[in-house]
């Protein structure tokens, strides 16, 4: 079942979704070579329980964490760890808060240090390529439309993999709600979207080819053939001539600028 918003649970999944912006700006302030992935997610429990909120990945399905933080090959839903993070890592941090009574949850990927330009390349067009799905989230487009905008730009243009084992999705009281909002697809297929229609959009993008595997602890989705894969996802809300975007990046690229330990040069590219 499709659920509209009122503009009233709108704004309190703006708010949600700009607290989780606001806590991957934190770690975006301390990120560095030598953390590990568990100290992070020890941080954002804390965060998010500072904030009055529940955290929403643990225990949902039986997740064991807080926080997905998926490094490199791991694609999405990589479980924090004790494993030091190094120099060169692609480091995508996946978070959720239930407050009030609705979920906003969103990932940003990190570059620690410096790696190679065609890592850089990926995330830079990763990132585009959610922006150019979130174009089409518009009342009166068709979900088939976010999907192809993604796959067109990552696939057809750069030549990426476009994960398809994984999608994006609705959300609202719950995390994942109808309708499922894919990063492949044809153009005017699928729902057709109508105002205050929330929903998550998430390319997951893999330098190499679209296959993934999961590993034997049920959660953690990685290449099959060892290539890195970038994620990135906003929480957005449907309207009439141009999507509203629920989260902020700008609050995490602000703080990713005052961390030395960070590369954002892909954004030069």
């Amino acid at each position: 079942m499709i659920i509209y918003k009122t503009n009233a649970e709108v704004e309190i999944m703006q708010q949600n979704a700009t607290t989780i912006s606001r806590i991957l700006a934190e770690i975006a302030k301390i990120l560095k070579p030598g953390m590990t992935t568990l100290q992070i997610d020890e941080m954002c429990k804390q965060m998010i329980l500072d904030e009055g909120g529940i955290p929403t990945f643990h225990n949902y399905h039986g997740y064991p964490f807080n926080l997905c933080a998926s490094v490199n090959d791991v694609v999405v839903h990589g479980f924090p760890n004790k494993k030091e993070l190094k120099d060169g890592d692609i480091v995508s941090l996946d978070l959720g808060i239930t407050k009030n009574g609705y979920v906003g949850e969103h990932a940003y990927s990190f570059v620690l240090g410096e790696t190679p330009q065609e890592h850089l390349k990926l995330v830079k067009v990763t990132k585009e390529s959610l922006y150019k799905g979130i174009e089409k989230a518009v009342a009166g487009n068709r979900i088939g439309d976010i999907a192809f905008a993604i796959q067109d730009y990552t696939e057809r243009q750069h030549g990426y993999g476009v994960v398809r084992e994984l999608v994006g999705h609705g959300l609202g009281k719950t995390m994942h709600e109808e309708p499922n909002v894919p990063n492949y697809g044809r153009r005017g297929t699928g729902l057709k979207m109508k105002e205050n229609l929330t929903i998550a959009i998430e390319p997951m993008i893999n330098l190499g080819k679209r296959n993934v595997y999961t590993e034997s602890d049920g959660w953690t989705v990685k290449t099959r053939d060892g290539s890195p894969s970038v994620h990135f996802e906003h929480n957005v809300c449907v309207k009439k001539g141009k999507a509203q975007i629920l989260s902020d990046f700008s609050i995490i690229e602000a703080a990713e600028k005052t961390n030395p330990n960070l590369n954002t040069s892909y954004e030069n590219l």
